[in-house]
């Protein structure tokens, strides 16, 4: 059975890549795409890990190769999901999550519809998002305020997502997440293939009582 897309989307400070981080803690069977990016790698961060850091030059060389699953501007900035990446995980069976922008979760959901795994992760308040932008100092002021303002539209799309989080406190935000995957890895239409030899030993044994 192919793996299904399990997008983290947020706005900006939200914790998507914290609570991606975390859950890939306790269920390392996941499989994960690292997104291309033209804005600058921050203190810290490694090209590859966090993300494939390129000019937009580069970026719309991929662009034009048709590399992306996704691709949109954000805060200034492009970013993009490979689509080849992604094909190399689910070709393994895998489950991919995926930390993606508002835009790129909307574009991934219209083009897979049902076989995505859409979790919006929400701030307590915007007062907290303000806080946890302004704390981790990763953004001159101008590029705070932007994402600041962007903000309000992002959170407006919360209900184009199949599941919310709310994440107040990271250990529980983190099993919120984990649960909602293993729940959705129970449904019937993804147990089909697996409970196949279960009932297959009941219509073998079945004459033998009926």
């Amino acid at each position: 059975m192919l793996g299904r897309f399990i997008i983290i989307s947020s706005p900006s400070g939200g914790g998507k890549g914290t609570l991606i981080k975390e859950v890939r803690g306790i269920m390392p069977e996941l499989g994960y795409s690292v997104s291309y990016t033209t804005r600058s790698q921050r203190f810290g961060e490694e090209d590859g890990r966090e993300y494939h850091f390129v000019t937009r030059e580069e970026f719309q060389d991929l662009i034009d190769e048709g590399e992306f699953l996704e691709y949109a501007e954000v805060h200034g900035n492009l970013y993009g999901t490979s689509m080849r990446a992604s094909e190399k995980v689910f070709q393994t069976g895998k489950d991919l999550i995926v930390e993606v922008d508002v835009q790129g979760a909307v574009q991934i959901m219209e083009k897979l519809g049902g076989e995505c795994i859409s979790i919006f992760i929400l701030p307590p308040s915007f007062e907290v998002l303000k806080a946890r932008l302004t704390a981790r100092a990763t953004e001159d002021q101008a590029e705070l305020e932007t994402r600041l303002r962007n903000s309000f539209n992002e959170v407006m799309q919360y209900s184009r997502f199949k599941y919310v989080v709310v994440n107040e406190e990271l250990p529980a935000a983190t099993r919120q997440i984990a649960s909602i995957i293993l729940a959705e890895r129970q449904l019937l239409d993804r147990q089909s293939g697996s409970i196949q030899g279960i009932l297959d030993s009941f219509d073998a044994s079945r004459h033998q009582y009926c």
